[in-house]
């Protein structure tokens, strides 16, 4: 307390700023806000070069997610990996994994990375972000190391992917956190998209190293390079992460004033001394100081936790499943059936195409999420994928399916639907992608952050492995009629976010808390008039 005393008592400025809060603290006691965001002016701000370098590290955290979704498709259909892993069909005289092993194979990754998620996320608050994803990388190089040393069974390849799947759910975690808590509130949502740039990134450069590897090679270097070259990124990021600065808000939180001050240095390029870095360090005091006279979280805060913490529970945890049903992983299943209609049966390339559509397009967020926010983003995106989505399946049970109504696939049918395959991937990379990810990144308050956004990532995984396992099975009865399950999904998706989700976009995280207790449940598309704690009216568009 001395030491927090000694820095209030330094200049003026922060002076005044302590005043401010404490005129507010009967409002702030009860909610207990995140810790003060960035405040320093974007003109006084050192470059934004450090953060950038800084974010891609991190996001290397997503990066190897998309490199692993990018790869399982292609290793567990090589032709050495069937032989020892998958059985021998009598009718076929080939190998071939069944569709329950397949499923189990591909989807519990989802699975583990759900426990990750809730177990492994908390180590971000018990050591903090940046060791918490060092930690969790170690496992994912252990997964790995047992996949690659697979040789004939199956169950080992498969204890593997649990465990790359326990650290994936923990950095999806903590990976957004950590970008949201570094980054100032102006450049917040431009940081956070990066990491839906990295992951995209991973997605296609894994097609690519598959194609590669089936190209040149029909042994087990097949399906075990791109394995080994997913362990050497995942080396990078750890690498990465040992010259990245811990969040200051977690350091000002367990009352490493120095390092903080450090870290906020590293970021905003101003020395340590700097009247900035401790006008900063003064604002973090202040909402840790609140969040202190509010008593310790509990996971029962994210019940009864206020302002409407329970909701923006509820509302992550459907924004980040309605990211999984949103059918991307539909038009993944799809996209060999479609590309062949039209002679393009290598199903590499056809995922080589996808993914450069995929990844060029993910670049559109990185200014859209800013400059138009989070709500006419992810809108806009509902609305496109749901129309993108009738059509394909329309059309796919119309005309394309060879046999569902005895009609032949034609080139010009097919030819459409892959304009359509890539349309839709255009509009999920610059909405769905990048933008739950986004708003749940910044929708907590740092006590129970880390818990609130592993909740959230429950959505998604379970989802994920609710749809990696049993699409196999739908698909195959109701073919493209699947697709309709999805538009639905979308029309939900675009009236959930008109009138449950509200605009952060400009927001400092502290007056998220300001947003959310003026916030009428259902009128999220009415203007809410926020005064900040820096006194400057703000409208939520």
């Amino acid at each position: 307390m001395s030491e927090e005393l000694n820095i209030q008592e330094q200049g003026s400025e922060s002076s005044s700023l302590v005043g401010e809060t404490s005129e507010k603290e009967n409002i702030l006691s009860n909610d207990a806000p995140a810790a003060k965001d960035s405040q320093i002016p974007k003109e006084e701000h050192g470059s934004y070069l450090a953060l950038t370098i800084i974010t891609f590290l991190i996001s290397f955290g997503a990066f190897i997610y998309g490199w692993d979704s990018g790869t399982i498709s292609g290793i567990v259909n090589t032709p050495d990996y069937l032989e020892r892993f998958g059985q021998w069909s009598d009718s076929d005289k080939d190998y071939y994994l069944s569709e329950v092993r397949m499923g189990l194979i591909v989807s519990i990754f989802n699975m583990g990375a759900t426990f990750g998620g809730v177990t492994l996320g908390r180590l971000g608050d018990m050591w903090g972000r940046r060791e918490g994803i060092l930690f969790s990388t170690c496992i994912y190089i252990v997964g790995t190391v047992i996949q690659i040393a697979a040789n004939h069974s199956w169950v080992q390849y498969f204890v593997g992917r649990i465990l790359t799947g326990l650290s994936v759910g923990c950095n999806c975690v903590l990976c957004p956190m950590y970008i949201s808590e570094l980054a100032p509130m102006d450049i917040r949502g431009t940081m956070v998209t990066v990491y839906q740039l990295m992951q995209s990134a991973g997605l296609f450069l894994g097609y690519c190293a598959c194609y590669g590897s089936n190209k040149n090679y029909i042994d087990s270097r097949s399906w075990r390079i791109p394995l080994g070259l997913c362990f050497a990124f995942a080396l990078l990021l750890i690498c990465g992460l040992i010259f990245a600065p811990e969040s200051p808000r977690f350091l000002v939180k367990n009352n490493r004033i120095d390092r903080a001050k450090h870290s906020l240095s590293r970021v905003t390029r101003v020395p340590d001394a700097s009247p900035l870095i401790q006008r900063e360090i003064d604002a973090l005091l202040e909402g840790v100081e609140a969040e202190e006279l509010a008593g310790n979280s509990s996971w029962k805060e994210l019940v009864t936790g206020r302002p409407k913490i329970f909701y923006r529970v509820v509302m992550g945890v459907i924004l980040q499943a309605l990211l999984q049903l949103t059918g991307a992983n539909y038009f993944f299943y799809y996209s060999n059936t479609v590309f062949a209609s039209v002679a393009l049966d290598n199903s590499y390339v056809t995922s080589i195409i996808i993914g450069v559509v995929f990844f060029g397009s993910t670049f559109v967020p990185l200014y859209t999420m800013d400059h138009f926010g989070r709500r006419v983003t992810l809108l806009v995106g509902s609305a496109a994928l749901a129309i993108c989505l009738l059509v394909f399946a329309t059309i796919g049970v119309k005309a394309l399916y060879p046999h569902e109504y005895g009609v032949d696939p034609k080139k010009s049918v097919g030819g459409g639907m892959i304009f359509l395959v890539c349309l839709y991937m255009f509009f999920f990379s610059i909405s769905w992608g990048p933008g739950p990810y986004v708003v749940v990144s910044e929708s907590y308050p740092m006590r129970i952050r880390a818990k609130g956004m592993a909740i959230a990532s429950m959505g998604n995984w379970l989802w994920g492995f609710l749809i990696g396992f049993f699409t196999p099975f739908i698909a195959g009865a109701i073919h493209f009629a699947y697709g309709y399950v999805f538009f639905g999904c979308m029309v939900f998706g675009f009236i959930f976010i008109f009138t449950c989700v509200p605009e952060t976009k400009g927001l400092a995280l502290e007056d998220v808390d300001e947003l959310y207790r003026k916030l009428k449940p259902g009128f999220a598309w009415r203007k809410i008039e926020i005064e900040g704690h820096d006194g400057e009216k703000k409208n939520d568009a």
